[in-house]
Order: structure tokens, then sequence, then C-alpha cells
């Protein structure tokens, strides 16, 4: 691959294995993936339940190690950095939305949306402005105080996702961002989303079965047994966004 479509890419998954256990009750849950996600783009990973798409983002997120192959984030190859680095700079550029939405329970939802705020240093008067503001845009704007417990599953999916991007990520990792959520609900969602990947150095990567909501991807790779079987890139319907660059064309 030359260096300028390298440059172009915030994910960069060569030959990618991961597998669990050993001997006889060893799973292959990826077999060898080549995968890509662009900057300015919202990249989609699809396919039935157990092929490997959650593995796969949970391998890009640093939430399991890989067992082959090779991966770039963010121009940056994983294995030249050592554990604290790799570890600063995870929480640093990337965000994550998973099924799990792992929200501290004695915290509000704007004290749990602040959470990366405050660990970069912010003190609590700086960070939970901004994060009450952005629940506000995914219709929480009354429920910023709220306890998890408090919450639907669909409103704890939306304060796991302002988490997530209430540090402007430049990767931003999803599984499945509107499951629980409703038509409406499910389009401010990916309205965000899309928001957040129309940037020269961000991507959004989306793992989803909801095809409400195909028309927002710039491409969408079909998964199936731990493979990357084809990869399709639609002209996008009425709400895909247009890469950075051309919207200032």
């Amino acid at each position: 691959m030359s260096a300028a479509m390298q440059a172009h890419l915030a994910v960069s998954c060569r030959g990618v294995r991961k597998h669990f256990g050993d001997g006889e009750t060893r799973i292959e849950a990826l077999r060898g993936v080549d995968f890509e996600a662009r900057f300015g783009e919202l990249s989609f990973l699809v396919g039935p339940s157990g092929c490997g798409k959650t593995t796969l983002i949970s391998v890009i997120a640093g939430l399991l190690e890989r067992t082959g192959g090779e991966l770039g984030i963010l121009g940056n190859a994983m294995d030249e950095l050592g554990g604290t680095d790799r570890v600063l700079f995870r929480r640093k550029n990337l965000g994550f939305l998973f099924q799990q939405y792992n929200l501290l329970p004695a915290l509000t939802a704007a004290e749990n949306v602040a959470v990366p705020l405050l660990a970069a240093g912010q003190s609590r008067k700086q960070a939970v402005p901004p994060a009450k503001e952005l629940l506000s845009r995914l219709g929480l704007g009354n429920r910023t105080d709220a306890v998890p417990k408090e919450l639907s599953g669909g409103q704890q999916q939306r304060v796991a996702l302002a988490r997530a991007l209430i540090h402007e990520p430049r990767l931003v990792v999803c599984d499945e961002p509107t499951a629980a959520l409703d038509h409406a609900n499910g389009e401010a969602v990916m309205d965000l989303l899309a928001t957040s990947a129309v940037h020269p150095d961000r991507a959004v990567i989306v793992v989803t079965h909801d095809t409400r909501v195909f028309h927002y991807a710039h491409s969408i790779a079909h998964m199936d047994d731990g493979r990357i079987e084809d990869v399709s890139r639609p002209n996008g319907g009425t709400h895909a966004p247009a890469r950075k660059e051309e919207v200032l064309a």
C-alpha cells in the first residue's frame, strides 16, 4: 500500500487473528482479517451474530490483544507503543461505546459523561457543563442529574455514547449504538456520530444489525466466520456526510 493511501487510514488491520483457548477448545474468532477505516468517514461492520465483529472492534479498541497480524491506529503501529504509552494514547484518542454501558452507578448522567474529561485533568466545574450540553443534544436535557438506575436502557445507551464522544476523540468505535432506541432517537445518535466523523483527522466505526441506519455509511464491511468477505462503498443516502474535502470543494 502506498504511503499516500496509508495516510488516509485511521485504522489498518492486516491479517489480524484472534483465538480463544487451546487444543480441542480453541476457537478461531478472527481468521486473518484485512480491514480499514478511513479518516473523515463512517465505516460499518455488518454480519451474522458470532461472526467476529465485536471481537474485531475490541482488538481495535485495545480491549483484547490480537494473536497475529498487524494493527495500525491513527498512523501508529500498536506494537511500537509500550504498555503505558498505549494506555495514554487510547485514553486521549479513542472513544468506545459497547453493549455493556458500564456506567458508574453512584454518578449522575452528566457526571458519567464527564469522566473522560475528569481523567484528563479537568475539574468537575469545567467538565460537567459540556457533558450536560451534549446530553441535551441527545434528548436527555431533563435527565442530566439522574443516576443510571433511574434511566431506561435506551437512555443509558445515550449517556454511554455521550461519554464516548465528550473528549472529541479521533477514533470512535461503537457496538450496536441504536439497538435499544426507537427510530427518532436512533437518528439523533447517528446524526451525532456522522457529525463526529466529518473531520479530516477523525473516523467512526459502527457495528450494527440496524438496516434503518445503513444510509449513513461511507463503507460497509461484510463479515462472516472471522473474515471480511467484501466491502461496499455505497453512494450514501440523504444523511450520509460528505468527506471534509468534498464539503470544502
